[in-house]
């Protein structure tokens, strides 16, 4: 009965603060729209989206972790891995596009998977062994592409798993709302969602409870590499190249995003719909205060405050709890 009581005001809260979300996402588009002519154009809306796309996609995967109180600072340039092994396959060694696509969503998940045996079985603080792979796949990015971007000149149908319009929508869009949809079944109606839940709220207990949270961690950092390496696809499609420079800074965007969409950084809370308004707060203002001719370091502060501010109301949340 306690269980259900608990599980009952989750719900609750979760609603409440997907609501919450869902509302300044609103407010912000009113905002943008009444500051400029430009910011309802067809050409921007759809560039909001498809910058959505990758940046959701990162928050996707992350959100995971974090609902376990982990954290995956790696992500940003675990991207980058995918993407350029995807080159490296394609361009570079001429096999197939979906050899290539496989082989980049596979670094992604083979990076999370030593995150996750680093953190469960050797027991290195989340933060100390994602930061190692962050400077590891950032080196490693450089060496592969010989420090240079490698291009899908040869093979212009790549570009297609982004950028080819479904009903006016590009499939970089439509591939990050699928992701979604697939994520947010795994967390609310498999076992590994329950887990994950379990393992955030007390880990201790559920270790005692019988569940072997060491293999299930391995497992979410796993698939939290896997959605990188997705995002890594979707950014070298839109680019029709793989910038291996590129990466750093992509995981603070996507834990933001997570962030104020709900998912507490104290582990046992969160959702997708959540993340993805998230997703879209971070690149709605970024784009508005872009068009709106704000400076980017200007852009940077104020999206700092607002992950403060919805770290802070997690905080007063679980303190009215």
């Amino acid at each position: 009965m306690e269980n259900k009581k608990s599980g009952k005001k989750r719900l609750n809260s979760k609603a409440m603060q997907t609501l919450f979300a869902f509302t300044s996402l609103v407010l912000l588009l009113i905002l943008f729209a009444i500051a400029s002519p430009n910011f309802l154009k067809v050409d921007n809306l759809i560039g909001i989206l498809l910058a959505t796309a990758v940046n959701g996609i990162l928050a996707v995967g992350i959100t995971f972790i974090i609902i376990t109180a982990g954290i995956d600072l790696s992500i940003g340039t675990v991207m980058t891995f995918g993407s350029v092994m995807a080159g490296v396959f394609i361009t570079m060694w001429k096999l197939p596009i979906p050899v290539g696509v496989i082989a980049g969503i596979l670094a992604g998940a083979l990076c999370g998977f030593i995150n996750g045996i680093s953190i469960a079985k050797l027991k290195v603080p989340p933060f100390i062994a994602t930061l190692g792979m962050m400077m590891i796949t950032k080196g490693l990015n450089l060496i592969l592409s010989g420090v240079k971007p490698v291009y899908f000149v040869d093979t212009p149908s790549f570009a297609k798993i982004a950028m080819l319009t479904v009903l006016g929508i590009p499939m970089g869009v439509l591939i990050f709302f699928l992701v979604a949809l697939f994520a947010s079944f795994i967390l609310s109606k498999t076992i590994l969602g329950r887990y994950t839940f379990a393992i955030g709220s007390n880990e201790e207990a559920a270790r005692l409870s019988g569940i072997n949270t060491d293999a299930w961690k391995i497992a979410i950092y796993a698939i939290g590499g896997a959605f990188a390496g997705i995002a890594g696809i979707v950014m070298a499609s839109r680019l029709q190249s793989a910038q291996p420079a590129l990466g750093p800074g992509y995981e603070l965007d996507a834990i933001a995003a997570a962030v104020i969409g709900g998912t507490s950084l104290s582990g046992g809370e969160g959702g997708i719909l959540g993340t993805v308004i998230g997703a879209f707060i971070i690149t709605v203002l970024t784009n508005g205060l872009r068009i709106l001719s704000v400076p980017q370091e200007w852009q940077m502060v104020v999206t700092g405050l607002i992950v403060i501010g919805a770290v802070y109301l997690d905080i007063v949340r679980r303190k009215v709890k």
